[in-house]
Order: structure tokens, then C-alpha cells, then sequence
């Protein structure tokens, strides 16, 4: 029992850093409200757009961002309640946890919750980059029994990253603001408490590195795609395509990297002041925003939307930016045929025979 409340009072020992009640739970239903319906939203789309995929390539994408939309509701509607709680509890956690049961559940979902939607951004990339650098190899191996098993791997991984600390017998901390329950951020005493900050540090950058540089590549073999076809077909959904990947980079380093290097600064430098509590605060309502945004970025950026702030932007500013032509015939199979086509030995042999051939008539 001694070991089980220290947590408690370790983390009610400094109320340096308190915010305010009204403010703090004005902010914690806001984003719980706004989470939970905007990916409830982009569920429905997804089970309404993957009825009409289903047997196509783009089935394995709505798969993905399925599982991405779900961790992202399930965690604001989880962490969301608990948070709430705490605070119309007026954070008062010496009378609701006793047994420090409520901080741990705490804690394993904010690391559960936090990781799993970056794995799965890293692994939509991944997905996205081989199906439009490699198309016949997506097509064929990439089933929906393939992305079920990926999808449970993936989160079987975060769920033990999140409770390494339980099956170490170290507990999860009440954090200086009282607030959240996190790994140990104060008063580091050994190289596990360090260990547990540096491994969901690294873990969350490397999902973003590798999203990044997966996305970079898939925008780039879009370019090219686009650049040495002279269809039409498929245009839009390269135009389409890259605003996505633009937005998806964005949005993800932003809202996570600060709390990312925040953390990793914390378990290499083990003391933190006031000022970094604070600053803890701000960017763990920037990851926040991350699941918030997720669901915006990943399935109502879509070539509809783009097409009607085209026509209000070219209302308001009077200019003739693109042809409309361009939004037309637009799918991913024309898109995985110009790119199957591109890479094709024997495609490309004809291209180069056409030529000749006109010559000589």
C-alpha cells in the first residue's frame, strides 16, 4: 500500500503549477465535444465510402483510417471523461484514488492513445507510398486479411509499450498540474524512469520520420507520375493526393513534436522548473489537437471540398487559377494504372517505339 499511494503524493507535493478550474474544464469538454464529432462524422463516411471499395485497392486506405479514427474517438471519449472527472473532482485524488487504480488506467491510455495514432499514420504512409510506387505488388498482396492482422499488431505493440511500467511494478505519476497522469517526470530517480520517457520519445518521432519520409516519397513519385503522362485521368487525384500529404506532415509534427522532444528533454535533463510545467500543459493540448484534426485531414480533405473552396476562392479573388477539367475522371484505379503503366519494361518500350514509328510514316 506504501508503494501504491506514493504516487499520489508525489504528484500532489508540488501545486506550483494549477490552472484554473472553470478554464481547465471549459477546455477539456471543448476538445472532448469537438473529438468525439468530428471522427464519429468521419466514421460514417468511411463505412459509407469502404461499402463502396470494397473490392478495390482503396479498400486497404479505408481500412487504416478506420482504425486511426476509432483509436482517435475512443481516446477522446476515454481520456476525455476521465479528465473531466478529475476536474469537477476539483482534482482531488487523495479521495478517488486511492489504491491508485484511476491514475494507472490514467496513464496507460494517455501513452495507449498517444502512440497508436502515431504508429498508424506511419503505417498509412508506408501503405499509401508502396501502392503508388509499387501498384502490383499492393494490389496483389495487400488484402483486407493483411491490413486486419497489421491493424492488430499494431495496436497489441501500443498497448505494450503502455503497460511496460504495471508489468515493472513502477506506477504511473500524478503530474505537477494534477491534471494527467503520465511516466515519472519529476524527481527521476534511475535510469528505468529515463528509460520509459526516451522509449515514447523515440517511438512517437520515429513514426513521424517515417511518415514524413514515406509521404515525401509518395508526393514526389505522384510529380513524376503526373509530369510524364500526358493523360488527364488520374490528375485530380495526384492534385487531391498531395494536399492530403501536405496536410497530413503538417499536422502531425506540429501538434507532436513538441511534446515528443518536451518529454525526451525531460528524461535526459531529469529536473524540470516551473516554467517547463507550463509548457508541458500547452503541448499536451497541441497532441490533443492532433486527434481532432485527424479525421479533418484524413477524410474531408477530399476532392469535393477542394473543388467548392476552388469555386468560393475564384468568387472572391476574380482569378482563374485551374482548369476544372482537371477535378474529372478522377480515381484510384486510373491513378494505379498510370502507375503500373509508368513502371511497366514493356509499356515503356512502346513509348519509345511510337515515335520512330511516326517518323517513318
Amino acid at each position: 500500500m506504501n508503494s501504491s499511494k506514493s504516487p499520489v503524493l508525489d504528484g500532489l507535493g508540488n501545486t506550483t503549477c494549477n490552472a484554473h478550474k472553470k478554464i481547465s474544464v471549459f477546455f477539456s469538454i471543448i476538445f472532448m465535444t469537438v473529438g468525439i464529432l468530428s471522427n464519429s462524422l468521419a466514421i460514417a463516411i468511411l463505412m459509407k465510402a469502404y461499402q463502396r471499395f470494397r473490392q478495390k485497392s482503396k479498400a486497404s486506405f479505408l481500412l487504416f483510417a478506420s482504425g486511426l479514427v476509432v483509436t482517435d474517438l475512443f481516446g477522446h471519449l476515454i481520456n476525455g471523461t476521465i479528465a473531466v472527472f478529475v476536474y469537477a473532482s476539483d482534482k482531488d485524488w487523495i479521495r478517488f484514488n486511492q489504491s491508485n487504480i484511476l491514475c494507472s488506467v490514467f496513464g496507460i491510455c494517455m501513452v495507449f492513445f498517444g502512440l497508436c495514432p502515431l504508429f498508424l499514420g506511419s503505417v498509412m504512409a508506408v501503405e499509401r507510398c508502396i501502392g503508388v510506387t509499387k501498384p502490383i505488388f499492393h494490389s496483389t498482396k495487400m488484402t483486407s486479411k493483411h491490413v486486419k492482422m497489421i491493424l492488430t499488431t499494431v495496436c497489441l505493440f501500443a498497448v505494450f509499450i503502455a503497460l511496460l511500467p504495471i508489468l515493472s511494478f513502477r506506477a504511473y505519476q500524478i503530474q505537477a498540474s494534477r491534471t494527467w497522469c503520465f511516466y515519472k517526470t519529476e524527481h527521476i530517480e534511475d535510469w528505468e524512469d529515463r528509460f520509459y520517457l526516451l522509449l515514447f520519445s523515440c517511438l512517437g518521432l520515429l513514426a513521424l520520420a517515417v511518415s514524413f519520409l514515406c509521404n515525401a516519397v509518395t508526393g514526389i513519385t505522384l510529380l513524376r507520375i503526373k509530369f510524364k503522362s500526358q493523360q488527364r485521368q488520374g490528375r485530380s487525384h495526384h492534385f487531391e493526393m498531395i494536399i492530403q500529404l501536405l496536410a497530413i506532415m503538417c499536422v502531425s509534427c506540429i501538434c507532436w513534436s513538441p511534446f515528443l522532444v518536451t518529454m525526451a528533454n525531460i528524461g535526459i535533463n531529469e529536473d524540470r522548473s516551473m516554467e517547463t510545467c507550463e509548457t508541458i500543459l500547452v503541448v499536451l493540448r497541441m497532441a490533443t489537437w492532433n486527434q481532432i484534426l485527424d479525421p479533418w485531414v484524413y477524410i474531408l480533405l477530399r476532392k469535393a471540398v477542394l473543388k467548392t473552396l476552388y469555386k468560393i476562392a475564384r468568387r472572391c479573388c476574380g482569378m482563374h487559377i485551374m482548369n476544372l477539367h482537371m477535378w474529372e475522371l478522377s480515381s484510384i484505379k486510373n491513378s494505379l494504372k498510370v502507375a503500373a503503366i509508368s513502371e511497366s519494361p514493356v509499356s515503356s518500350k512502346q513509348i519509345n517505339q511510337q515515335p520512330l514509328s511516326s517518323t517513318g510514316q
